[in-house]
């Protein structure tokens, strides 16, 4: 079947490396099963072998909290879930898991909990100071809106990277999933996070009930305008005890493309194989790697603790312990035919190439 005119003009400026339009970008999501899919998905990833070499970075994660103060109606860790048991890892067992990740040889930790109020700025701050002490990590925070002094705190403390999905760029659709936040205030906050220096992350989620190709078209030129050091891109997950229970979970061929595209659009962002299309598919992350992804965040927190992080049900690798995911990682990348890398991981962005008083350059 012959490729459509306005996909092959599209996919020409990308591959010419020009400025890709709004409805360029809605005709490259729109390509079609097969040839044109596969001409997408060949260029992305040669995009991201030019730009971005062909090692992929490990960012381990460390799950400390699953209790949240929001009410996300996507989520399973929303307040409003009586039904989930709710933990908080105690510290040592935080520290003791980072130590085993610097052991594995980890570049990065991510410390990841729902928006937990129980912790003051200052007591993250103070974990984050406590694992730069245990190895050369980078170590990004992803605890949601907190208040510009709590992310200066953390800055201070040695934080380098910040993960803040925007999920959708849509306002209304936000309000309507958030209850009670805006996309506005996270903007707000993703703007705070840049004047401190750190090296920012976002993403939108594909498949979310009400969303269109021009939403998701609006979330990479968001992420673009952004200009984000690493952008999250993964399908909706369905969870049972939240209202969007029976909504359809997003489709791995449409993740793909937006994944794919947004490397076009973004060339020199850290791009993550998810951890929800391994769990859509059981070769999803290999997919992702292939259309333009070059991270894996496996997963590192004590196995006790896993299933209870459920943001979505049988999420890949929540029945295994922190050595099983991080050997079936390795695997997978090297049968992908990427290599490990053994570096922090750091944006290639000249801004970024030089961190005063560092004991490494590996970047």
């Amino acid at each position: 079947m012959p490729l459509g005119l306005e996909f092959r003009t599209a996919l020409a400026k990308a591959r010419a490396g020009e400025e890709l339009t709004k409805e360029d970008i809605i005709d490259l999501l729109k390509a079609a099963p097969g040839e044109e899919a596969s001409q997408l998905f060949a260029l992305a990833d040669q995009v991201r072998q030019q730009n971005m070499g062909d090692e992929v970075h490990l960012r381990g994660i460390i799950e400390f909290s699953n209790y949240c103060c929001n009410d996300c109606y996507y989520c399973g860790l929303r307040r409003s879930n009586k039904d989930i048991k709710r933990y908080r890892i105690p510290r040592e067992e935080v520290l003791a898991a980072a130590k085993h990740a610097a052991e594995l040889g980890y570049g990065t930790i991510v410390l990841q909990s729902g928006e937990d109020l129980y912790y003051s700025g200052a007591e993250l701050a103070e974990m984050v100071a406590q694992i730069k002490r245990i190895g050369n990590f980078a170590v990004t925070v992803c605890v949601g809106e907190r208040s510009l002094a709590d992310y200066q705190l953390m800055r201070e403390a040695g934080a380098d990277r910040y993960l803040l999905k925007h999920e959708t760029a849509d306002p209304q659709l936000f309000a309507q999933l958030r209850p009670g936040t805006t996309l506005q205030e996270r903007l707000e906050r993703l703007k705070w996070l840049r004047e401190l220096g750190y090296q920012v992350g976002s993403g939108n989620m594909v498949g979310l009930p009400g969303q269109t190709m021009a939403t998701l078209a609006d979330d990479i030129l968001l992420l673009k305008e952004l200009d984000v050091e690493m952008a999250g891109i993964g399908p909706f997950i369905p969870h049972h005890q939240t209202p969007l229970r029976d909504c359809p979970p997003g489709d791995l061929n449409l993740t793909l493309k937006v994944l794919a595209v947004a490397r076009l659009v973004l060339p020199q962002t850290h791009l993550p194989a998810t951890t929800a299309v391994g769990t859509l598919h059981p070769r999803g992350r290999q997919m992702a790697l292939g259309c333009g992804a070059n991270v894996i965040m496996p997963n590192l927190s004590p196995a006790s603790y896993r299933k209870m992080y459920a943001i979505y049900p049988e999420k890949a690798g929540s029945k295994e312990d922190p050595d099983e995911s991080h050997h079936k990682i390795v695997s997978l990348i090297k049968e992908a035919g990427r290599a490990v890398s053994s570096g922090r991981g750091d944006s290639p962005k000249e801004k970024f190439k030089y961190f005063p008083g560092e004991s490494t350059g590996e970047r």
